[in-house]
């Protein structure tokens, strides 16, 4: 299955990605080096993890995203719906407005969403 988290540092990492690409990996590693202070190996390592996971690709030298951070986060609420909710999204707004009013300009932003998708 895969997996759509990420860790705190792999998050800074990813939207340096996102926010950069496409790039080459040399001007990634001195975006991690800045950013992050990370060495060279460090900045690799974590490429292949998430390239593994089919968010980013390191091909010739550049890197690419696969996944935007819109989907990529997109896909994330899909499975925290259905871990937590059994994949009811009425449950899940419950749950999130039983302790938090929403404002009128988000309950009109949920309609014009609701009208959308019929």
């Amino acid at each position: 299955m895969e997996e759509y988290t990420l860790g705190n540092i792999e998050g800074k990492f990813a939207d340096i990605i996102w926010s950069h690409a496409p790039l080459s990996t040399a001007e990634l590693i001195k975006y991690c080096e800045n950013e992050l202070g990370w060495k060279r190996t460090t900045t690799y390592t974590v490429l292949k993890k998430l390239s593994d996971r089919g968010i980013f690709e390191n091909q010739s030298g550049t890197v690419r995203v696969l996944l935007t951070k819109e989907e990529f986060l997109a896909r994330q609420s899909e499975r925290y719906v259905e871990h937590s909710f059994g994949g009811s999204l009425p449950g899940f707004l419950a749950a999130f407005t039983s302790r938090r009013s929403l404002s009128e300009k988000e309950i009109k932003e949920l309609q014009n969403i609701i009208d959308r998708s019929r």
